[in-house]
Order: structure tokens, then C-alpha cells, then sequence
């Protein structure tokens, strides 16, 4: 069977669907992954076939302002402009980008099925005006809040043109659901056609540093993600206030920012640009992060408390998953300081209906069926 998976061009949108697209692979499946050229030798690396579709967000975003730098709309807009700018870039100009390539590469390898991430509703669009069949490819909890409606008005608008009757997040398709059951949107599990699959981490791979599979005392985890953003100080706080607690830091601070900006750091923090997140999880004791869907779902299968400081996007409503869910808490804005960080961190590190919530939950995503068990149900979906 020919299968084209599609995610855009950003490694929270893209990591999500890389299990299931390698177990496709070795069940002898003939797979294409389609983004954007930079994650390129991303896939040559793990095995998969690459084809170039789409663009970035950072192209996308460019192609709306021009001089774009990261930053330079959320600082300078006003908040109902940048909402309805957001909503645009997500809803209509990355997924028409995407809709656009995928049918000329639907001429070189026609697909008996699109697996497209549901973030990148183009490849959908291009799959329904092509008579290919479709299902899409969840990244954690389904939201219809906030920036979500806008991005959802956009997408509409584009579906209308293009005569596509069905609503989203699933467009009338079934959908590959990597969130736990017991967190996931209500809404969204009583009326979805789910094909649940156990989340399980993707990252480049590379060495964990030195010490950490073999630690003496607790090890805290300290991430605001790879998407370049406006993070220094917010680092910098969460530094301060980690740096007191009788624990060892590991600061992963990203591609976006030079480690040596946040000058010299306490003796028990150490500072990495990048670490490999899906096999340094399992060792963390505590993860405290932007709320990124990819380091939410990875802490809940590792089971590791979260302490979440979200920044934008859909880091918000995962925020309010974690603290809903009992297995960590959360600081907004101005609330996040270095006090705020030392005292929530110490309480998640030694709160014992933490770690019972953090348990279930774990155990909760161990059920859920392997990537080898979904890819053998894909053919049935052709």
C-alpha cells in the first residue's frame, strides 16, 4: 500500500506522526512524508522517503509581514489583528500552500491513502479534490478555544471554495487520537470517529548527558521548546527558582537561543542547546515547559509531573489539561517568577496525589495500542 503522510513544517507538528509512519515503513508499506524542505534530512535520517511540500511557519508568517523576525507580530499588533492574522496563516495560507504541492505530487506517487496531520488541513483539501481517501493525525487535545476559532474560521472559508461539505477537526474522517481518553476534549470523543494510538516520543537521536540515566538525587527538566519565541526572561526566572532546590537542572534552551545569553548559571543547572527529549523523559523527575503538546504527552507516557508555563498557541488549553488532570500545575504571565517556580516545583516534587495522578496517567497511555497496531489497521481505511 502507497501512503503520504503530511504534518507542516515544524517539529511539534511533524514529530507527532513519526512513529506511525516508520511502523508503515516496516510493515512493508510504501511511505511518503511530505513537508516542508527543512525537516528533510529529518526524515532521510529516520528512513522515510521526504517530498517537499508547503511551507514553514516561519515562511507562512514572512509572506504576511514583511522583514518578519520571531516575535515581531505578537509585540506589534494589536491582539484582535494578530488573532485574526494567526487565524489566517494557519487557516488559509499554509494549508492552500500545502493543497497546492500535494496535488502535484499526487501526479508522482498517487497515494492509497493520506495520512495528514490535523494541523495541516491542505493535506485533506488535497486528498478530498483528488478522490483520495484520508485520515487525520491528532498532536493532543482537540481545542475550539481562543486563537482555534479563528484558525477554524479561516479553514471553513477555504473549504467552502473548494466544496467540502464536512466540519472540522476531523473533516468527516477518521482520526488517529494520540491523547489519553481521560484527558482528551468530551466533546470531541463523543462525536469523532477515534483510532486511538499511545503517544509515543520522537526525537533526533543523539546521547543523553552525561549523568542523567544514572542520577543520585531528583533530576528537573527545564524546556520552553524549539519554536523561536520571545523566552529569555521567562528561562531565566524559571532558572533562578529551579536552581535553589535541592536537585540537579537540565536546561534545554533551544535552537532560537544561545545558551551563553543567560550568563552564568548555579553549579547544580547545566545548559544544553538540545537534548534527545524522547529518551531523556523516562530519567526526568520533574518537567517544567512551555506546554507544547509533544512535551505534555510525553511526560504523562514517561510519568513525570508537569509544571507548565505556557507562552502561546494551544500551550494553554494543555496547561489546563495537566491541572485538570492532577498530575502538575501551572503559571501565567506576571505569575511566573522565580519564587512562584522554587514553590511549585518543590510541592510537585514531594506531593504524593501527584504522583499518584502521574501513575494512572502513565498507565492510562501504556494501554493504548502500539503504532505497529494502528498501521495494521490502515489499509482498512483505502
Amino acid at each position: 500500500m502507497r501512503l503520504l503522510f503530511t504534518a507542516l513544517g515544524a517539529h511539534g507538528h511533524l514529530f507527532p506522526l513519526m512513529p506511525l509512519a516508520a511502523a508503515a515503513r516496516e510493515a512493508g508499506h510504501h511511505v511518503v512524508f511530505a513537508t516542508a524542505n527543512d525537516f528533510r534530512p529529518t526524515l532521510e535520517k529516520a528512513g522515510l522517503e521526504p517530498a517537499t511540500a508547503g511551507l514553514t511557519i516561519g515562511e507562512a508568517f514572512a509572506a504576511q509581514f514583511p522583514g518578519f523576525e520571531p516575535g515581531l507580530a505578537r509585540r506589534e499588533l494589536p491582539p484582535e489583528e494578530l488573532a485574526a492574522t494567526i487565524g489566517r496563516v494557519f487557516g488559509r495560507v499554509m494549508p492552500e500552500r500545502f493543497a497546492t504541492d500535494l496535488r502535484g505530487l499526487f501526479e508522482q506517487h498517487r497515494p492509497d491513502l493520506v495520512v495528514y496531520e490535523v494541523g495541516n488541513p491542505g493535506g485533506l483539501f488535497a486528498a478530498k479534490t483528488a478522490g483520495i481517501p484520508a485520515i487525520g493525525h491528532g498532536f493532543g487535545r482537540v481545542s475550539s478555544d481562543g486563537l482555534m476559532a479563528d484558525i477554524d474560521r479561516s479553514m471553513r472559508e477555504y473549504a467552502d471554495e473548494l466544496g467540502i461539505t464536512e466540519e472540522g477537526p476531523a473533516w468527516g474522517t477518521p482520526f488517529v487520537d494520540i491523547c489519553p481518553p481521560s484527558v482528551q476534549a468530551p466533546e470531541f470523543l463523543a462525536s469523532a470517529h477515534r483510532v486511538p494510538l499511545r503517544p509515543v516520543g520522537w526525537s533526533d537521536s543523539g546521547e543523553l548527558p552525561d549523568g542523567v540515566a544514572d542520577h543520585s538525587r531528583p533530576l528537573v527538566y527545564l524546556t520552553l521548546g524549539t519554536t523561536p519565541m520571545s523566552k529569555q526572561g521567562v528561562l531565566a526566572s524559571a532558572i533562578a527558582g529551579l536552581s535553589g532546590l535541592d536537585a540537579d537542572v537540565l536546561v534545554a534552551t533551544g535552537p532560537s537561543l544561545d545558551p551563553a545569553s543567560l550568563g552564568e548559571v548555579p553549579p547544580n543547572v547545566r545548559l544544553a542547546a538540545w537534548v534527545p527529549q524522547s529518551a531523556l523523559l523516562p530519567h526526568v523527575d520533574l518537567v517544567v515547559h512551555h506546554g507544547g503538546s509533544g512535551t505534555t504527552l510525553g511526560a504523562f507516557a514517561a510519568g513525570a509531573p508537569q509544571l507548565v508555563l505556557p507562552q502561546g498557541a494551544d500551550q494553554f488549553a494543555n496547561a489546563e489539561m495537566v491541572l485538570s488532570a492532577g498530575v502538575g500545575t501551572r503559571l501565567l504571565g506576571d505569575e511566573v517568577t522565580a519564587e512562584s517556580v522554587h514553590s511549585d516545583a518543590a510541592r510537585l516534587l514531594s506531593d504524593s496525589a501527584v504522583a499518584d495522578a502521574v501513575r494512572g496517567l502513565a498507565d492510562e497511555v501504556a494501554g493504548m495500542p502500539s503504532p505497529a497496531e494502528v498501521a495494521a489497521q490502515l489499509p482498512q481505511y483505502t
